[in-house]
């Protein structure tokens, strides 16, 4: 078995292995997996976190240990928490929020014995609703992109994930898996903001994820991140002057 680590700031994961093939998600910087099957320019992993299984190129990532991918599974990681951030090796290298750092100490991170400076802020994450909201508000208008986990492309679960990542919170990372996880509560007025809300299409089958806020508004990604009214109907786009996505339950994750 091989195991791997991203080594660059963002790489599209891929449902097949082919450069033409539809990105089903990103991997951050510092992120590990496990290498399931190997081509000459592809290879499919198996993430960590979540373990989400995708096609990713050769060139975009570097092995690692069996010994270091077991460490990295036992810590809590360290992550960056600011949109954009700068690491450093023998370059300046742009950071998303959200990135692992890997075998982080006194600044500095590690990647097969290689240092990665870092001045940013971090977290280990903690549990915190409040800082749910605040979190998820750091993302407002960030543009939609099919697979994405970033500020500079994110969908809606992937927005929900990483939120709650930044929490010390894995979510799986499709929202109808999502939906699987917490208590379920029976009406809007049950929930809290941070709670996450879900959403089906007309075969009842969960296809979007947002993030309760207060006043009955809720913070998800459709086109970009906003925030729009919900009640007990689902999410009501103001502009639009119509309901656009029909509330299927809502969830207490912590």
């Amino acid at each position: 078995m091989q195991y791997g680590i991203s080594n660059l700031s963002i790489v599209p994961m891929r449902n097949e292995a082919s450069d033409k093939s539809e990105m089903v998600n990103q991997i951050l910087f510092g992120e590990h997996f496990k290498v399931l099957q190997s081509q000459k320019k592809w290879s499919r992993i198996r993430l960590s976190h979540d373990s989400y299984e995708g096609w990713i190129c050769n060139k975009q990532w570097v092995e690692i240990s069996e010994e270091d991918y077991k460490q990295l599974d036992k810590e809590i990681p360290t992550i960056s928490i600011d949109i954009l951030d700068i690491i450093n090796k023998d370059h300046h290298q742009p950071i998303v929020i959200g990135s692992i750092l890997p075998f982080y100490k006194s600044g500095h991170a590690l990647i097969n014995n290689e240092m990665y400076k870092f001045d940013g802020l971090t977290t280990p994450g903690f549990v915190k609703k409040e800082k749910i909201v605040e979190n998820s508000l750091m993302f407002l208008n960030s543009p939609y992109l099919w697979g994405g986990r970033s500020p500079l492309g994110v969908d809606c679960s992937g927005f929900s994930q990483i939120v709650y990542r930044l929490q010390g919170i894995d979510l799986p990372r499709d929202a109808y898996q999502q939906a699987k996880v917490g208590t379920t509560l029976s009406f809007v007025e049950e929930s809290e903001p941070g709670d996450l809300a879900f959403f089906d299409n007309q075969e009842g089958i969960i296809t979007h994820v947002g993030i309760i806020l207060k006043d009955n508004h809720i913070i998800h990604a459709s086109g970009k991140v906003r925030i729009d009214r919900m009640d007990q109907q689902g999410i009501f786009n103001s502009e639009l002057g119509i309901h656009t996505h029909k509330l299927r339950l809502i969830k207490s994750i912590c």
